[in-house]
């Protein structure tokens, strides 16, 4: 009798440890492809989430999806913003952002950047019910408007090697609590207070401008625009804050 238990004894424990082996093993890359694969589109923000952890993201605690065509994959702190249409991504993409937002040289970024968009040109062209209005400059600003011009070029060419877009500057006589904005859009712009220059000066505005540069490097390079670590790494080496 006590042989037969101990051979019983001895199965069990195989049987246990067999389990515990496959409980402990790292999950197979292409297993996990194929589950992503064989899911039905992410439900919402927090779905795309985990699905994006799986994949080996970190340091985002949530997701937010939002309908911002001229700015498709972005983050502050720790929220990561996402066009809704990626709640459809395969695998292949959700690895792509993955890489985006983990990426430690330019040129990696810009890869990752590339396959996004791809996917991107996909998503369904929504109809504006009524164009967006913006405000105009007046005609009594047009020479600040010229000068602001100038000096963008000026700042292109010596600060950023000439590899910004040459964008529309406008004098906002609406603009209360900004001194400048940079106007994220399919038609993106730089809009600079007139208060802002009537009260503090040439010398400001153009620290403003210089600002709203960096804004625009930002779009234009990482698809990101924040006041993160890399726009104040970038503002300190053009001579801004």
């Amino acid at each position: 009798m006590f042989p037969a238990l101990t051979r019983e004894a001895t199965a069990g424990k195989q049987v246990l440890g067999g389990l515990r082996g496959w409980f402990r093993r790292k999950p197979d890359a292409n297993q996990l492809a194929l589950a992503l694969d064989a899911q039905a589109p992410a439900r919402d923000g927090d779905e795309l989430l985990d699905r994006l952890r799986a994949l080996g993201l970190n340091g985002m605690d949530r997701c937010r999806t939002t309908r911002n065509r001229s700015v498709m994959v972005s983050y502050r702190g720790g929220e990561l913003r996402v066009h809704e249409g990626y709640l459809a991504a395969p695998p292949e993409v959700l690895r792509s952002m993955v890489a985006f937002l983990s990426a430690r040289t330019r040129a990696k970024r810009s890869v990752a950047r590339d396959e996004i968009m791809k996917f991107a040109a996909g998503f369904p062209t929504r109809e504006r019910t009524r164009p967006p209005r913006r405000e105009g400059t007046r005609p009594e600003d047009a020479s600040v408007v010229a000068r602001l011009i100038e000096w963008h070029g000026r700042y292109n060419a010596e600060r950023f090697g000439g590899a910004l877009r040459q964008v529309p500057i406008r004098v906002s006589r609406r603009m209360r609590r900004r001194l400048g904005h940079y106007v994220v859009s399919e038609s993106p712009e730089i809009a600079i207070s007139w208060r802002h220059l009537r009260r503090h000066g040439w010398e400001q505005v153009l620290q403003t401008l210089l600002h709203e540069m960096v804004h625009q490097w930002q779009h234009e390079t990482l698809g990101v625009v924040d006041h993160g670590p890399r726009f104040r790494a970038k503002a300190r080496e053009v001579g801004t804050r």
